[in-house]
């Protein structure tokens, strides 16, 4: 990473307010956590499910307290013999295990389990779909009906440089009531296929769908899309990088007016167009550059551990809450100091005005985030200032003090209050940010505290938290 010795941003924070009477309170929030790798969501009767790689699934009723349903096939009661009923698709992926899945609640009320098994250092997959009356399963096999790896089932030469690894579903519907299932993993990128909401399967079964971006091996997986009926946008999630603590994983965002593309990031740039370079592997300088980072490796102290960060956030979907009328980004993700142990973790997830998220820097503690005047922003606070390098670096605090409009410390600048709760904040490195200010639990202050969430014109994330005078 390059060292500047100038820094200068200007940001615009927008301000909302929510008054939501069925949130509890804050106060000591009761996290108990759970881990599932790739967590997957799905809302049903105001509960909430997960499901992830190795039939690994969980449950809660708050979104914070979470209860181990299984953590690997052999205790996965999803089927009730699943080495049977998948028998011939981990023989033909070469594998014991499932990697991540998808449930969804199509119209006619059944629940609908894409599966995907994978042999893990070649793109030699399957992608299927099975079905049950019940959440929590017994789900029976309908059909596999995605192949990779060998040779293409619609009559081509398989090309894992363009054509997809078949993993990582998640089906949809948009807005119009049509379903997609958008997947894929490094290899060729990621697809979309419209689907049957009659059969659960692909309506077009000659092809693979419609790519949207990735290709040539580019470390690019784990898309998921999400409506915003306010912004008008569909926002397609993935995961850059590797998802190990070495691979320096984050999440990024690009959006579209329609489900099946084209998606463009920030800068215009079109995800179709971002791809590792012709004849490379993991070509993580080719695409570093694209997409809207919202989070990646970062500590809240200059000793990172456990319980002050995180390294390689990723794989993740999201939840619209439709009482709370509030967005959440569920993830999983490993930690200083921990080896490659992960859990999963929520975070409240915020659009700002030009119709970008940012995602609250302080996990989800049971109360929606509450606006805050732009004249309490004076204090102490420590600020992560992320760039978009896929590199197993954690970004660490900054310290700086805003006084007046005035920020001193680590980083300096001034802050221009406009109308209210816009704000204009200028610092040294020439970049521009627009963000928001809200209070929210603070899990290592164990009180409520003033947070700040911003991107740049970049799309670059930064974080402020308020701390102690």
């Amino acid at each position: 990473m390059k060292k500047r010795c100038l820094f200068s941003f200007y940001v615009v924070l927008v301000v909302f307010c929510v008054f939501i009477p069925m949130q509890i309170a804050a106060e000591n929030p009761k996290y108990k956590d759970a881990s599932v790798h790739d967590p997957s969501i799905i809302e049903v009767d105001n509960h909430y499910y997960i499901i992830g790689s190795h039939a690994a699934f969980a449950e809660s009723s708050d979104l914070i307290s979470w209860t181990q349903i299984s953590t690997n096939v052999n205790n996965s009661k999803l089927f009730e013999n699943i080495k049977e009923q998948l028998a011939e698709d981990f023989e033909f992926a070469k594998t014991d295990t499932l990697w991540a899945s998808d449930i969804i609640q199509l119209k006619n009320g059944k629940y609908y389990l894409y599966y995907c098994l994978c042999e893990g250092s070649s793109p030699l997959s399957v992608l299927g779909v099975a079905v049950s009356d019940n959440i929590e399963g017994p789900y029976e096999k309908i059909e596999s009906f995605l192949y990779s790896g060998t040779e293409t089932q619609f009559g081509q030469t398989y090309d894992a440089t363009k054509h997809p690894n078949v993993i990582d579903p998640h089906v949809f519907y948009d807005n119009d009531g049509k379903l997609w299932m958008v997947y894929g993993s490094y290899s060729g990128g990621i697809f979309i296929l419209e689907m049957d909401e009659d059969t659960g399967l692909p309506i077009d079964r000659n092809t693979y769908g419609t790519h949207l971006g990735g290709g040539n091996h580019s470390r690019i997986e784990g898309p998921y899309i999400q409506y915003n009926k306010d912004t008008g946008y569909y926002y397609l999630f993935t995961s850059f990088g590797g998802l190990d603590t070495k691979g320096g994983y984050n999440i990024r965002v690009a959006r579209s007016k329609n489900p099946d593309g084209p998606y463009e990031d920030m800068e215009g740039t079109l995800f179709s167009d971002v791809k590792g370079k012709y004849n490379t592997l993991f070509d993580d300088a080719s695409i570093q550059d694209f997409g809207v980072k919202i989070i990646g490796n970062f500590a809240f102290d200059e000793k990172p551990n456990k319980n002050n960060g995180y390294v390689s956030p990723g794989h993740n979907s999201t939840l619209y809450h439709k009482d709370l009328n509030a967005y959440f980004l569920i993830f999983h993700t490993r930690f200083p100091q921990a080896g490659e142990l992960h859990e999963v973790r929520v975070h409240q997830l915020h659009f700002l005005s030009n119709g970008w998220p940012v995602v609250s820097p302080t996990r989800y503690s049971g109360k929606l985030a509450e606006s805050i005047d732009a004249k309490l922003l004076n204090g102490k606070y420590k600020a992560i200032i992320m760039d978009k390098l896929i590199v197993d670096n954690i970004t660490l605090p900054k310290h700086i003090e805003i006084d007046n409009e005035i920020i001193n410390g680590d980083v300096e600048g001034e802050i221009i209050k406009r109308e209210g709760n816009e704000v204009n904040i200028t610092l040294e490195n020439g970049k521009e940010y627009s963000g928001l200010v809200f209070a929210e639990w603070d899990d290592l202050q164990q009180k409520e505290v003033i947070n700040f969430s911003g991107l740049s014109q970049e799309g670059e994330p930064i974080y402020l938290i308020k701390v102690e005078e």
